[in-house]
């Protein structure tokens, strides 16, 4: 799945992407670390990968609700 870099903190190597359709979804230092990356800058064009969690799909009435991303990488063709 493809997204747009929001948001990133450098020292905790966590942030946000924005899904195509505008909802932004958080990523922790794992996801992260799994990508290889040492920097990314707001706007950028990542490769992302989920999961479902136990929040259902459907819950808060965003597409980003029951998803966690396990790997944010850059996008490349």
């Amino acid at each position: 799945m493809q997204a747009t870099a929001y948001t990133y903190d450098s020292e905790s190597r966590s942030g946000q992407v924005l899904l195509d359709d505008g909802t932004p979804v958080p990523f922790d230092a794992a996801a992260f670390d799994a990508g290889g990356l040492r920097l990314l800058r707001p706007g950028q064009r990542v490769r992302i990968e989920t999961e479902e969690t136990g929040a259902g799909p459907g819950a808060g009435g965003d597409s980003g609700a029951g998803r966690r991303i396990t790997l944010v990488t850059l996008h490349t063709f």
